[in-house]
């Protein structure tokens, strides 16, 4: 469900309908239905996962990690000293 999550521009209407997606198999998972009336956050902790907002979080910073460790040559770090023009 997050494959290439690190490289997303997420707005905040989206990354609710991944929760709810998510919580939803989470549900189904465990044997639990919203009548059960059961919190997220106790279903999240009976399935060993945490959020899915953080784990874009993780997934970013795990990504520049990446990009920090590269050669200070190669084109993905000149990125990171290019200085841009404002048009608008």
């Amino acid at each position: 469900m997050l494959y290439g999550s690190e490289c997303w521009a997420v707005k905040q209407q989206q990354l609710h309908k991944m929760n709810v997606a998510e919580m939803r198999m989470l549900r189904w998972m465990c044997g639990k239905t919203r009548k059960d009336r059961i919190r997220n956050i106790e279903i999240q902790r009976q399935a060993g996962v945490s959020p899915i907002d953080t784990k874009i979080r993780e997934e970013r910073l795990r990504w520049f990690g990446h990009l920090q460790r590269r050669p200070t040559n190669a084109p993905t770090r000149k990125l990171d000293s290019i200085e841009t023009v404002e048009i608008r």
